[in-house]
């Protein structure tokens, strides 16, 4: 089947009313919110952006090389070096995610603290390094899900039998060439993931579980910023729309900060899904 214009493809309209809102957002807060506020809003966004990528990136290099370790040591006969990757693996996955980057956000304090970890790049690449820990499996179950499939197929005997490698043939002919939409696929939400589990964890710090473990340890994010003071405040406030309609115009004028943030979480949350139903129904078609 034909594969439909970009412009006519529903994950790159997403993509396209993800940038295209998030735009008309930054337009408005430019000209309405406060200097200070601004400034807290764009690097909390940023800093959240990064992470997210960064998430992505280092939870593929953990996820690959995981799956080909274990695929390696299976083949290979070595039952031990087997099954003790894959006790680590399993230890990993017991984990609930959000409890285990809370106990990454301890370490991080203690690191900080100590000067160990001291720049702002550092402490992002290290917030998504504790993320990427708990989400990275998924990528490591895709590629040995995808490399059984292919082993079964007739092309991989035929391959080696004329003397390709075994990992030419898994990394460039299986995962690359035709595993590459299953790959931007997880890629997309990973980011989504990233993203939720970011917010999700930095609100629950702020609520101060810990008076050792505090957001005024690390950059700002965007879950950060909701659980500011200020924020909760703008966010209250749209319940005054339930007595008051009339004051509805008024929110986006005095209370943008936190109906901001707020917006570029839900919004950015909602465009990820959207955007990878779409791509893996477009893929099913094609």
């Amino acid at each position: 089947m034909k594969a439909a214009p970009v412009w006519q493809r529903k994950d790159t309209l997403w993509l396209a009313v993800w940038i295209g809102g998030l735009t008309v957002l930054g337009l408005w807060d430019v000209a309405f919110l406060n200097r200070p506020a601004l400034l807290r809003l764009a690097s909390a966004s940023w800093n959240t952006a990064i992470i997210g990528c960064a998430v992505v990136v280092c939870a593929f290099v953990f996820g690959w090389s995981s799956a080909l370790a274990l695929h390696a040591l299976d083949h290979a006969g070595r039952r031990w070096g087997y099954f003790v990757v894959t006790f680590f693996l399993n230890l990993i996955r017991s984990v609930p995610q959000v409890v285990g980057i809370l106990l990454g956000y301890v370490v991080l304090t203690l690191l900080i603290r100590e000067e160990m970890v001291g720049s702002q790049t550092t402490q992002l690449m290290a917030i998504a390094l504790v993320i990427s820990i708990f989400v990275f499996l998924e990528v490591t179950d895709l590629i040995l899900e995808r490399i059984r499939y292919f082993r079964k197929l007739d092309f991989f005997d035929a391959m080696l039998v004329s003397g390709v490698r075994e990992s030419r043939i898994i990394n460039l002919d299986i995962l690359l060439r035709n595993s590459r939409a299953h790959l931007v696929h997880k890629a997309i939400q990973l980011f989504g993931s990233s993203v939720f589990l970011l917010c999700s964890v930095d609100f629950i710090v702020s609520v101060g579980l810990s008076t050792d473990v505090s957001l005024a340890n690390f950059p700002p994010t965007l879950g950060g910023l909701l659980a500011t003071m200020d924020s909760k405040q703008d966010i209250l406030a749209i319940s005054t729309v339930l007595t008051d309609p009339l004051s509805a115009p008024r929110l986006l004028l005095e209370h943008l900060q936190g109906i901001s943030t707020a917006f570029t979480i839900v919004f950015t949350l909602l465009c990820v899904f959207r955007m990878s139903s779409a791509f893996v129904a477009r893929r099913r078609l094609e």
